[in-house]
Formats: structure tokens, C-alpha cells, sequence
């Protein structure tokens, strides 16, 4: 006989209706006498593979990635586990369809396409009453909450609950990348409104149509939030994303300290562009206190990489004030300098003595940077003259256009290969495909906070870390850029192959794990092979079999 609690004491229609549990046509007909489900489902019994053939037919015959995007969603409301292995079978293809580029185009249409409720909202109406609020979601072992406010989605804007899009495709990610059980994730939008009028004009808008809180009242809420967290699931880690850059740092600054957080966008950003760099290195054949790095961009991804940058140049024995000097910043009024009076205080490490610049490329020519790391969020900034420059000024010129989606790209790939001459180490946040040049073949690599995240993730859930330190996303940025090959280096790719994530997710959950055990930011005793540890908690998409 089947173990009741297995199913949770479901039977019918209702465990055909349960993500988690539902199976569909793989249904075995033993299952089906002995859970009622006879009769309820076509006759012929499907294996996964075969689902997911049909899976896969489907999704390819769909004219727009917006449409596949949609009918993802839809496999994933109604059957986690086939959802999953599409993805982890399929993740080249998959990947750039359940988040960037197209989770983009999700976020901005949310309201139009939204079909199904998925993960928490929490609004200012539920002030005092925000922990049964996350008592009404049904699962109780949550490890994993990525919670957003919509203020700043991707290179968007402030798109308010649409947002919720993103909480949703990172933490699918984290199952799929990293292992992490479908239940124990757990996406939340904070609605504090929006300021985006043609929103507040749509009809459609699912978020609250007011505009956005700010002061005293928000911060209430985001502590009573980040309260709520800390009692009712007590050991998850929670990941902010996608918050304005004046509430990003200030927020990090405030929790980081006293819960288990981190936020992507600051520090995982951080991770990847570090990784990038550091396999740069075996190309350019010399260290980091070797190059100086102009940034496009000087909000939360901008200075989260500098910040990592100059902890990377301080592990090779330069000081602070120096590794500082190799970093410098242009934003929308031009050259971060000290003579600015309009500086935000996240700015004002990275404010040197200069004379004021408010061309980029003349903060090229000027300053002669071995490597451009655009974040800026605005696209196409990266001109043929900026990128003809960076080849005049080096041998091999670093170049990471690292804003998403696609269509806010500093530059393609192609354009750095091509105004280059082959010459540019190019590295970028959304996808691209490879590019001939001249008879040779290169293969970009994308600059994706996916490297990262989800093993940080796994490596806290592993480790049972009580917190996130910058100095586990050094140890992942470090650790990727280890399992970057010959091989891949040959083909221009600074990264490893997408069809290696869950390997590289397993070894960043290692390296974090370790740092949680040498900081004793755990009361577990190291396991004995910590590497196994860690395979043991990482979620494959097969089948149960109810008995």
C-alpha cells in the first residue's frame, strides 16, 4: 500500500492538481487504482522522457519566447518535477526563457499574462499581521526566499509587482542550477506601490495602484518583514534583488549584520564579474594589481564588483587606498571625482582626484583602463569609437557588457570582436551567440549572476551558515574561475559551459561552505567529506514512487 503521508492524504483530482506531487500520464496503473486516479487520465501510460518530448515539441512550434516563456509558467503550476527536467535536460535553451532575456518582457506584461498566483505578496495593508501572512504559504522547511520591491527590475526600471516575475525565475534557477528543493523556495514581492504612471494607468496592473512608499513606513515594513523571516522560517537565507540602488545598499548594510541575507545585484554581480576577470588573467598573462577598470555605471552592480575587485587586489598584498585608485567610475553625470557635490554615499569610496569628464570616451582616452565593465542599464554605450579605443590602448582589452536584458547590452559580441579585431577578452549579462571572425570562432561568455547565486545559495543551505559574507562570494568568484578550462579559454570563453552549472553550483556550495565553517558561522560540525555533504542535498527531478 501507498504511505499516505507520502501524497500528503491527497487522492483524485486533487493530487492531479498538486505541482509537487503530480506525475500526469506517468502514473502508473497501480498508482492509479490505489489513488483513485482510474479513469481520471488518458489510458496509455508516458515515461518523463517521453513527456518531455511533448514538452519540447511544444515549446519549439511557439512563434515568440514570450509565448514559451508563458507556457513554462504553466508546466511548472501544474507539474514541478517534468518542469525541472525540461530545464536541467535543456538549460542552453531553457535558461535564456525562464529568466533573462525574456523574463524581461515577463516582468514588463505581468499583469496581462498573469494566470496563476505563485509565491507570497506582502503589502503595506498587512502591516502587524505579516507573519500570518508567511504562515499561509504551505510549505514549512523554506531555505530559499528571494524577495524583490520592483523598484529597479533588471535594466527596466520600476515595473512594481510585475516584478514578482523576477523572484520567480531566480529561485527557478536555484532548483535547477543548484539543486535546491522546489519547496524550499519561496519568491515574495513587497507591493510598496510604484511610480511607474503607465502602470498606475493600466487597468490590468495586479500590484497596488498607488504610488511608492517611502521613509519611515517602508523601512517598518521591510524590518517587520525581515522580522517575520527570522521567526516563522528560521533557517532560510534571504536573497534581495532587484530593490533601487538607494534602498540596495542601505538595506544590505542594515540586515546583513543580524539574518542570513545577501544581495544579488550588490554581491553576486560582484562574484561573476570577479570570476570573469580572474580567467581574463590567463589570457592577459599577468595579475590583477596589473590592470585598472573603468566601470559604466556606478549603482548597485558598479560598485558591489569594485568593491570585490579591491578585496581580490588586497589578497595580492595592495593596499586599500591603492586597489581604490585601480577603480574608477563614470555615471550619468560623468566621472565619479571628488569635486562632485551630488555624489551618493555609496560613490564616495571610489570618488578620486581628478579634473571632471563627462564623456565616456574621453574618460577612456584619459584614463587608459585595461578593462570597461558596463552596468549602467542604458545599452549601445559602448560605441565603435570606446571599443576601437580600448584595442589602440591594449594587447588583449577587457570588455564586459554586463547590463540585461538584451536590448540594454553596452554592445553585441560581435561588435567587440569585429572593432577590435579578435583582440577583446568580451564577456556579457545576456546571452549571445558565437561569432566568426576572420575564420576564427568565438564563443562569448555571459556574464550570468546564475554562475554564482545558486551555489552561494546551496552552500549556506549546506552548511546551515547563520549568515552571508562577502568573503564567500570571493570564495565562489574564485572557485568559478577554477573550472574555467583551456579549452574554454581557447574559444574566447571566460566562463564554463552552462551544460557544467550544477557542477560549478556543487563547487561554490563547497568553497561557501568551507568559509561558513572557518568563520563559525555554524553550530554544525564540518561533515567529514564536505563535497558529499553537499551532493546529498541537491534535488533531482525524477519521478517518486508512491508506496
Amino acid at each position: 500500500m501507498f504511505d499516505p503521508l507520502t501524497i500528503n492524504g491527497k487522492r483524485g483530482v486533487d493530487l492531479l492538481h498538486d505541482p509537487v506531487l503530480n506525475k500526469g500520464t506517468a502514473f502508473t496503473e497501480s498508482e492509479r487504482d490505489a489513488l483513485g486516479l482510474r479513469g481520471l487520465l488518458p489510458p496509455r501510460i508516458f515515461t518523463q522522457d517521453q513527456q518531455m518530448a511533448r514538452v519540447l515539441e511544444n515549446i519549439r512550434r511557439k512563434t515568440s519566447d514570450l509565448e514559451k516563456y508563458i507556457y513554462l509558467g504553466s508546466l511548472q503550476d501544474r507539474n514541478e518535477n517534468l518542469f525541472y527536467r525540461v530545464v536541467m535536460s535543456n538549460l542552453d535553451e531553457m535558461m535564456p526563457l525562464i529568466y533573462t532575456p525574456t523574463v524581461g518582457q515577463g516582468c514588463q506584461e505581468f499583469g496581462h499574462i498573469f494566470r496563476r498566483p505563485r509565491g507570497l505578496y506582502v503589502t503595506a495593508r498587512d502591516r502587524g499581521h505579516i507573519r500570518d501572512v508567511l504562515r499561509n504559504w504551505p510549505f514549512q522547511d523554506v531555505r530559499m526566499i528571494v524577495v524583490t520591491d520592483g523598484e529597479r527590475i533588471l535594466g527596466l526600471g520600476d515595473l512594481g509587482a510585475g516584478g514578482m516575475g523576477i523572484p520567480i525565475g531566480k529561485l527557478a534557477l536555484y532548483t535547477a542550477c543548484a539543486g535546491v528543493h522546489p519547496t524550499q523556495c519561496l519568491p515574495v514581492m513587497l507591493d510598496v506601490g510604484t511610480n511607474n504612471t503607465a502602470l498606475l494607468q493600466d487597468p490590468l496592473y495586479i500590484g497596488v495602484p498607488e504610488r511608492r512608499l517611502r521613509g519611515a513606513e517602508y523601512d517598518a515594513l521591510v524590518d517587520e518583514f525581515v522580522d517575520a523571516v527570522k521567526d516563522v522560517f528560521p533557517r532560510a537565507c534571504l536573497q534581495l534583488e532587484d530593490f533601487g540602488n538607494t534602498n540596495a545598499f542601505r538595506l544590505l548594510r542594515r540586515y546583513q549584520p543580524i539574518a542570513c541575507t545577501f544581495d544579488d545585484d550588490i554581491q553576486g554581480t560582484a562574484g561573476v564579474a570577479l570570476a570573469g576577470i580572474y580567467s581574463a588573467l590567463r589570457l592577459t598573462h599577468n595579475r590583477l594589481a596589473d590592470h585598472k577598470f573603468l566601470f559604466l555605471g556606478a549603482g548597485e552592480a558598479g560598485v558591489g564588483i569594485g568593491d570585490l575587485v579591491v578585496t581580490g587586489l588586497k589578497a595580492e598584498g595592495v593596499s586599500e587606498a591603492e586597489a581604490k585608485l585601480k577603480c574608477w567610475f563614470v555615471d550619468s553625470k560623468g566621472l565619479v571625482v571628488k569635486s562632485r557635490t551630488d555624489l551618493a554615499e555609496h560613490k564616495l569610496p571610489y570618488a578620486h582626484d581628478h579634473a571632471p569628464i563627462t564623456d565616456f570616451l574621453e574618460a577612456v582616452e584619459t584614463l587608459k583602463p585595461t578593462a570597461i565593465i558596463g552596468v549602467a542599464g542604458m545599452g549601445r554605450l559602448f560605441t565603435r569609437p570606446v571599443v576601437e579605443a580600448m584595442a589602440r590602448l591594449n594587447e588583449r582589452p577587457i570588455i564586459f557588457a554586463l547590463s540585461n536584458p538584451t536590448s540594454k547590452s553596452e554592445c553585441t559580441a560581435e561588435e567587440a570582436y569585429t572593432w577590435t579585431d579578435g583582440k577583446a577578452i568580451f564577456a556579457s549579462g545576456s546571452p549571445f551567440k558565437p561569432v566568426v571572425y576572420n575564420g576564427q570562432t568565438y564563443v562569448p561568455g555571459q556574464g550570468n549572476n546564475s554562475y554564482i547565486f545558486p551555489g552561494v545559495g546551496l552552500g549556506v543551505i549546506a552548511s546551515q551558515a547563520k549568515h552571508v559574507t562577502d568573503e564567500m562570494f570571493f570564495a565562489s568568484a574564485k572557485a568559478l574561475a577554477d573550472l574555467v578550462t583551456e579549452t574554454d579559454l581557447a574559444k574566447g570563453r571566460i566562463y564554463p559551459g552552462l551544460e557544467r552549472i550544477r557542477a560549478v553550483s556543487a563547487a561554490i556550495a563547497v568553497a561557501v561552505a568551507e568559509v561558513a565553517f572557518a568563520q563559525q558561522l555554524t553550530d554544525m560540525p564540518r561533515p567529514a567529506d564536505l563535497a558529499a555533504h553537499v551532493q546529498a542535498h541537491m534535488y533531482v527531478p525524477a519521478y517518486p514512487e508512491y508506496k
